[in-house]
């Protein structure tokens, strides 16, 4: 979860002090990918035609190597609801700030919501398009019905019925006891309760509600060290995971996370180069070309560090020295921007959704994937600007569609590539909101700066 403050301080040490102690967490969680899946594929096509001895291998994985997994799973289900709470309910009450900046809190919020709802869509587009998922064999669907959920077929006819995705869905958003809905992982009544307190946050006076703050701020700081906990065992248990997946399932499943991924990068470069170049241009009235080569600093480091909370303070410096964004400007947008504007990791979590969907046989209709555009909206909004944020927040979009939210291992092992790459335009969707917003205002740093970006 970012600060509240326009230059959060970022504890460099921490990760000084990693690399000094061995490889960074990443490289980690990589090897442990490449052993996982070297040792599962090997035993899978080892036994294929010896019974007993894939009898050995499927032991291994049930009583060893899924448990493993599944402890690392629950690590990070376990903080989903009090992390959406709270950095939900800290993002809106950052809005407080309308009563100074008045039509700029709007603006920026209608930016943010409309640009994040776009990057889903072309995200579902385009694996609608590609179908990564779709080509499993009957049996090997069935086997990972099995593995990874058997009250699957019970969550999809649950989430179809009563809490359908028909009218009774909007009305189920307002929820008539937000603790009960909190126990049950109701996400949608959740995220309501979370926007409602917010907004009620903005509206009190100031020295009620910054405690009020503080102590959310308090929580979803401690959350991320509990996130961060987990993070410690991830590179054993991605091993784990991907080792039990690929022991049952063989290279089948490998090619098919290829194409999955391939889909993830190709929605991001659109959204990167395509949907940003558009928004700049005519928008914030800037030359892309410029633009991209003042934010190259801003990209790499989000890049490399997987994080728009640690980019926060070199976003603010490109924004204000050489994008000319005013420091007011600057202030307010970037700060919330690395909490709520999420539009890489909507796309992903649009795209994963629909791709374990299909890897388990699930046919998402459009009122169905309706929802996961909201949610996938709403959830980047609630994602903290870390590492590996929207992991948690994926899993009860997974949930609340009817796909086993343990499907998640399929695609974890690859996360930190993709985590790197969406982290890109996430910052980047940042910067050109700072730039719409100091542009529609007609406030600038440095008007020479832009009238230079403009030629």
């Amino acid at each position: 979860m970012a600060n509240q403050d326009a230059n959060p301080p970022i504890d460099e040490n921490d990760d000084v002090m990693r690399e000094k102690r061995g490889l960074a967490l990443h490289t980690r969680i990589l090897i442990g990918l490449a052993i996982g899946a070297v040792f599962g594929v090997g035993a899978n096509i080892l036994t294929a035609d010896n019974p007993a001895a894939q009898a050995r291998v499927l032991w291994v994985a049930q009583y060893i190597t899924d448990p493993i997994g599944q402890i690392f799973l629950r690590m990070l289900f376990m903080v989903v609801v009090p992390l959406v709470f709270a950095s939900l309910t800290l993002g809106v009450s950052q809005l407080g700030d309308l009563g100074r900046l008045g039509r700029i809190g709007v603006k920026t919020f209608l930016y943010f919501m409309l640009v994040t709802a776009l990057a889903v869509t072309i995200g579902l587009t385009l694996v609608n398009t590609v179908r990564p998922g779709v080509g499993f064999s009957a049996e090997v669907q069935a086997q990972l019905m099995e593995t990874f959920g058997k009250d699957a077929a019970e969550r999809q006819k649950q989430a179809e019925s009563d809490q359908g995705f028909g009218i009774n869905t909007f009305v189920n958003i307002v929820p008539r006891n937000p603790i009960a809905a909190a126990a049950n992982t109701d996400m949608l009544a959740v995220i309501f309760f979370a926007l409602v307190f917010g907004i009620a946050l903005t509206l009190i006076p100031r020295e009620k509600s910054e405690p009020v703050q503080r102590v959310l701020d308090g929580v979803g700081e401690a959350i991320i060290r509990i996130v961060g906990m987990a993070m410690k065992i991830a590179p054993f248990a991605v091993a784990a995971l991907i080792y039990s997946t690929t022991a049952r399932f063989g290279w089948g499943l490998i090619q098919s996370l290829l194409w999955y991924a391939l889909c993830v990068l190709a929605g991001l470069s659109i959204l990167q180069f395509g949907v940003f170049t558009v928004l700049i241009k005519i928008f914030a009235r800037r030359n892309p070309l410029t633009f991209f080569r003042k934010a190259t600093p801003v990209m790499v480091t989000a890049f490399s560090t997987s994080s728009s909370s640690a980019t926060l303070p070199t976003t603010i410096k490109t924004a204000e020295e050489e994008l000319g964004v005013p420091p007011q400007i600057a202030g307010f947008v970037l700060p919330l921007g690395a909490t709520m504007n999420m539009n890489g990791t909507a796309l992903f979590e649009g795209v994963t959704c629909v791709f374990i969907a299909q890897v388990f046989g699930v046919e998402l209709g459009l009122s169905q994937q309706l929802v996961v555009i909201i949610l996938s909206v709403l959830m980047a909004v609630g994602t903290a600007g870390v590492p590996g944020g929207s992991i948690p927040l994926l899993m009860i979009v997974l949930n609340t569609i009817g796909v086993p939210p343990g499907g998640i291992a399929i695609v974890l092992g690859i996360d930190r590539i993709l985590d790197m790459a969406r982290t890109v335009p996430n910052v980047t969707g940042d910067l050109t909101a700072a730039c719409f917003i100091a542009r529609s205002e007609g406030v600038t740093n440095d008007e020479r700066k832009i009238r230079e970006q403009t030629e």
